[in-house]
């Protein structure tokens, strides 16, 4: 850190302490050379890991983007903006926690099937429809009949009590 008086490089804290909700660190620092006081505000930059598509092409990962998507199938629901915001906000920071650099958009496209599911099932069944390229009436009937018999789809582990 660079001591904003005299310039020298070598600067010692004296004292951190967590600001603005835990997103930023303050830091009181002392520059070794000219021994004045200044103060350092540090945010953390999250990266979130770029997407992989199906036909191999990468792209940053689009909060908008999945946001616009989540708000389409929620159209007309009754879901708040505080649940959607909420279910995205989990979304992100689970994309986070995989401390991948890149992820599958498959694997993302499930993370958003799983956090409507557990907002609404009409929009669950909304967004799977185009997701998963429903073809027929027989598919949407098989989705909601999954959904009225606990949840899961056949062969994922787990209890037998779904989120109908």
């Amino acid at each position: 850190m660079f001591c904003p008086f005299c310039g020298a490089q070598d600067t010692k804290v004296i004292d951190s302490r967590l600001v603005a909700d835990g997103g930023q660190v303050r830091r009181r620092r002392e520059c070794l050379s000219c021994s004045e006081r200044f103060t350092t505000f540090e945010t953390a930059e999250l990266v979130m890991p770029r997407v992989v598509k199906s036909d191999g092409t990468r792209e940053p990962f689009n909060e908008s983007k999945l946001r616009a998507g989540m708000l389409r199938a929620l159209e007309k629901r009754p879901v708040s903006m505080e649940d959607l915001e909420a279910a995205i906000s989990r979304l992100c920071h689970r994309l986070r926690a995989t401390g991948e650099r890149e992820v599958p958009a498959r694997e993302v496209g499930e993370f958003v099937m799983e956090a409507l599911q557990e907002l609404d099932d009409v929009a669950y069944v909304r967004f799977a429809s185009v997701y998963r390229s429903f073809q027929d009436i027989s598919e949407f009937a098989a989705e909601v009949d999954r959904l009225r018999k606990g949840g899961r789809k056949d062969g994922e582990p787990g209890d037998d009590q779904g989120g109908a």
